[in-house]
C-alpha cells in the first residue's frame, strides 16, 4: 500500500505578480499608518516643493477630508500621472541613497494615497496653465485643465474607504486631529521660515483654526526662538537654554529648558536631523543622560534639538515612514548631545525656572476684586523723604504728637542706617529666616525665599561629585569573583561597555562562554549583589541602549551622604551664614535645583508682590 506523502501537497502553491493596486495597497500600510502620516507626507512634499505658506484643511480627524494647500514650484500637467506611479520622484536620480537633502525621496507616497482613498492633485507651474488628476482606490482619470493661481493643491478624501478593515483600527476623530496637529506643530519647528495654518472644517464651512504660526524673521536662533515659542508656549521659550556646539562636521543647536521645567512625560522632547523629525532611542537616551543629575526618574526634560550634518554621515533610508534614523558614528552624535546640554546647564549656574514663581504667585491669589469702579487702596509709592519722615512717626514719642504732627517730636531721631549688605547680587542679601527653615533675601527689584537644606543638599552633592571626579572611583576587590552565567549576546553586549563600567569602579573579565566574573564593585556601595546588578545593567542595555545603573547608585550614595551633611531643616542660622549660603549658591552651577530636580528658591519681582495687594 502506498501511503501519500504529507509533506507535498496535492495543489501546489502558484506564485503569482500582483497588480499595481495591490501593491499600492501594501505600500500604505506601511507608508500611511493613520491621517497624521498622510498629513506628514503631504505637508513634506510642500516644503521640499519650496513653499513659504501651507494651509492643511482637515474634517473628521483627517478621515473624511485632508486638504493641503501650498505656494511651491508646482507639476506641469504632462508630470501629473507620473507623480502617482510608484517609485516615481524629483527629488532623487537613484544613484546615492547616502545622500539625501530632501523630506521625500521614495516616491511611494502619493500612489499609496491613491489607492486607498479618493485622492485629487491640482497643480500651476509659472507659465503654465493649471491641471488637475484623480485617482480613487488606484484607478486613475485623465489629465483636466483646472483654475489655480499658483502652487498645489493636493485634497484627500474618504481615507482607507479602499481598505475597509483598516478604518477599524482608526481612533476617535478627536485622537486622529490631535495626532495632526503634533504633526503640524513638529514640522513648523523644523521650518521656522515657512507659515502653517491647520484648519478644522469639520461640518463644512470655513472652519476653525486649530493652529497657526506665522513666518519668523531674523537669525536662525531668533527665528527658531519665536516659532517655538509659539509652538511649545511662551513659558519654554523663557526657561531655555540656547544650544550651538559642532563637533567632526556634527552641530547640534536648538534649545533645552532649565531642569525646573521639566514634565511628567516625556511629551516635549522634539529631535530633528537634517531638519527631518525624527523618533529615536539613541537621542532620547542621550537626552535623558544630559539630564541624569538634575531629574528624578519620574521626570523629563524639555527640548527642541537639531542635528545638522553631511547627509553621508546618516542614513534616513532606515523605515518606509523615515521616522528613524541611523548614523554612521552613533556614539559622537550621543557624546555631542551630553556634553553640550551639561555644559549649557553648567553656565546656567543657579537660574531656576520662572514657572517656579509663577505657581508660587497662584497660591498667594488674591481676593477678586468687588464688581463696579475700582477701588484705590494705596497711594504711589512714597518718595525718599516722605518714607524718612514716617520713620520719624513710628518712632518713640509718637503719643505724644497732635493731629499734625510735623515738627512736635520730642527727641531727635537717627537716620535710618544704610543697609550694608550688596542688594544687586542676584540672591540679594538675607533680611531673615522664618520657619527655622526659608531664608528670605531682597534683591534689587524683588525678593528670594530659599530652601536652606536643599540648596546647601546641592552645594555638598556638587562638592562630593567634584571631588569624585578628581579622585576616581575606588574600587574594592571581592575575595572570591562572582561568576554571572549569561547567554553569549548578553555577554557581547556587556563586555562592550566593560570599560565605561571600570571607570565607576566596576570590573569584568570574561569567563568563557556565556559567563563573565565580577572581580571588582565600586566601594562606595558597600556589599552588592553583583549577579542583580549586571541583570539590571542588561536590561537598560536592551531598552535604551546605554546603561547608568553604576552610576546611578553611585550619585543615590553621594545624594544621600549630602543630605545628611548638609544645613538642617530647623536650623537658625545667623545673617552671615545666610549670606555665605547665598553667595556659594550664586557660584556653584546648579544650584537652582536639589539633587531631586525640585527647585532651591523662588524669586518674585517687585511688581508681582505689589500686583498681589492691589498696589498695580
Amino acid at each position: 500500500m502506498v501511503h501519500a506523502n504529507p509533506n507535498i501537497s496535492e495543489n501546489h502553491p502558484v506564485i503569482r505578480q500582483l497588480d499595481d493596486a495591490a501593491i499600492n495597497r501594501i505600500a500604505a500600510g506601511e507608508v500611511v499608518e493613520r491621517p497624521a502620516s498622510a498629513v506628514k507626507e503631504l505637508v513634506e512634499n510642500a516644503i521640499d516643493a519650496g513653499a513659504t505658506r501651507i494651509a492643511i484643511d482637515v474634517a473628521d480627524g483627517g478621515k473624511t477630508l485632508i486638504r493641503v494647500t501650498d505656494d511651491g514650484c508646482g507639476i506641469a500637467a504632462r508630470d501629473l500621472p507620473l507623480a502617482l506611479s510608484r517609485h516615481a520622484t524629483s527629488k532623487i536620480d537613484g544613484s546615492d541613497l547616502l545622500n539625501i537633502h530632501t523630506f521625500g525621496f521614495r516616491g511611494e507616497a502619493l500612489p499609496s494615497l491613491g489607492a486607498v482613498g479618493r485622492l485629487t492633485i491640482t497643480s500651476r507651474v509659472p507659465g503654465s496653465d493649471a491641471a488637475s488628476i484623480r485617482v480613487s482606490g488606484g484607478k486613475m482619470e485623465a489629465v483636466k485643465p483646472a483654475a489655480l493661481r499658483t502652487g498645489t493643491v493636493v485634497e484627500l478624501r474618504d481615507l482607507f474607504y479602499a481598505t475597509p478593515a483598516r478604518l477599524k483600527f482608526m481612533r476617535t476623530d478627536r485622537a486622529e486631529a490631535q495626532a495632526i496637529t503634533d504633526i503640524v506643530k513638529r514640522l513648523a519647528m523644523a521650518e521656522p521660515a515657512v507659515a502653517f495654518t491647520l484648519r478644522d472644517v469639520s461640518g463644512g464651512g470655513e472652519g476653525r483654526v486649530t493652529f497657526r504660526a506665522d513666518r519668523e524673521n531674523g537669525d536662525l536662533f531668533d527665528a527658531l526662538h519665536a516659532r517655538l515659542a509659539r509652538v511649545l508656549g511662551r513659558e519654554f521659550a523663557e526657561n531655555a537654554l540656547q544650544i550651538d556646539a559642532t563637533r567632526e562636521g556634527l552641530r547640534l543647536y536648538g534649545y533645552a529648558a532649565l531642569p525646573t521645567y521639566s514634565r511628567g512625560a516625556a511629551v516635549a522632547q522634539y529631535l530633528f536631523v537634517n531638519g527631518r523629525p525624527v523618533r529615536d532611542k539613541m537621542l532620547t537616551g542621550a537626552l535623558r543622560a544630559a539630564y541624569f543629575d538634575f531629574l528624578s526618574r519620574d521626570r523629563h526634560p524639555a527640548a527642541a534639538l537639531f542635528i545638522d550634518c553631511d547627509p553621508t554621515l546618516v542614513d534616513v533610508n532606515v523605515h518606509p515612514a523615515k521616522s528613524e534614523v541611523r548614523f554612521r558614528d552613533p556614539g559622537l552624535v550621543r557624546g555631542l548631545i551630553i556634553s553640550s546640554l551639561r555644559h549649557a546647564l553648567a553656565e546656567a549656574g543657579h537660574r531656576a525656572s520662572s514657572t517656579v514663581a509663577n505657581a508660587t504667585l497662584g497660591a498667594m491669589r488674591p481676593e477678586p476684586a468687588p464688581a463696579g469702579p475700582a477701588r484705590v487702596y494705596q497711594m504711589d509709592r512714597p518718595s525718599q523723604a516722605a518714607r524718612q519722615a514716617a520713620y520719624r512717626a513710628q518712632s518713640p514719642g509718637f503719643a505724644e504728637l497732635s493731629q499734625d504732627y510735623s515738627g512736635h517730636i520730642v527727641e531727635p531721631v537717627p537716620e535710618v542706617a544704610p543697609i550694608e549688605e550688596r542688594q544687586d547680587l542676584p540672591l540679594g542679601a538675607a533680611r531673615g529666616q522664618v520657619h527655622e527653615n526659608y531664608i528670605i533675601a531682597q534683591t534689587a527689584d524683588g525678593m528670594v525665599i530659599v530652601d536652606q537644606h536643599a540648596a546647601h543638599e546641592r552645594l555638598v552633592y556638587e562638592k562630593l561629585k567634584a571631588q569624585m571626579a578628581e579622585n576616581g572611583v575606588a574600587a574594592q576587590a571581592l575575595l572570591i569573583p562572582e561568576i554571572v552565567e549569561l547567554s553569549e549576546g548578553d555577554c557581547t553586549r556587556l563586555m562592550a561597555v566593560a570599560d565605561d563600567l571600570s571607570r565607576l569602579g566596576m570590573t569584568l573579565e570574561p569567563f568563557g562562554g556565556g559567563a563573565i566574573a565580577v572581580r571588582e564593585t565600586p566601594a562606595i556601595l558597600g556589599e552588592v549583589d553583583a549577579r542583580a546588578m549586571i541583570l539590571d545593567i542588561l536590561d537598560e542595555l536592551a531598552d535604551q541602549g546605554e546603561s547608568q545603573t553604576v552610576q546611578a547608585r553611585i550619585e543615590a550614595i553621594l545624594s544621600r551622604v549630602a543630605c545628611h551633611g548638609s544645613v538642617r531643616s530647623g536650623r537658625r542660622m545667623r545673617a552671615e551664614e545666610m549670606n555665605a549660603l547665598l553667595r556659594e549658591m550664586e557660584a556653584t552651577p546648579h544650584s537652582g535645583q536639589c539633587n531631586h530636580g525640585r527647585p532651591t528658591y523662588v524669586e518674585l519681582k517687585l511688581s508681582d508682590i505689589e500686583r498681589l495687594f492691589g498696589r498695580s
